[in-house]
């Protein structure tokens, strides 16, 4: 019953969304007015992180349960 999408904690879920949050003010807050290109590359970037370590550890977590 294992499924290819690691499950986030509740941790992972909490800064995922906080993330997100800044993520839609910044581009709020943007006027357009100077061409409109708000960098969000650092934010995306952490959330990336975030899934990274979640998919790792849900790759340790599958590689146990195999070995039990």
């Amino acid at each position: 019953m294992s499924s290819s999408q690691p499950r986030y904690t509740a941790g992972e879920k909490a800064r995922i969304a906080v993330l997100v949050a800044r993520m839609a003010k910044r581009g709020l807050a943007d006027d357009r007015q100077f061409g409109g290109l708000v960098d969000q590359s650092d934010l995306q970037r952490r959330v990336e992180r975030i899934e990274e370590q979640a998919r790792k550890r849900h790759e340790r977590e599958e590689h146990a349960r195999k070995s039990r």
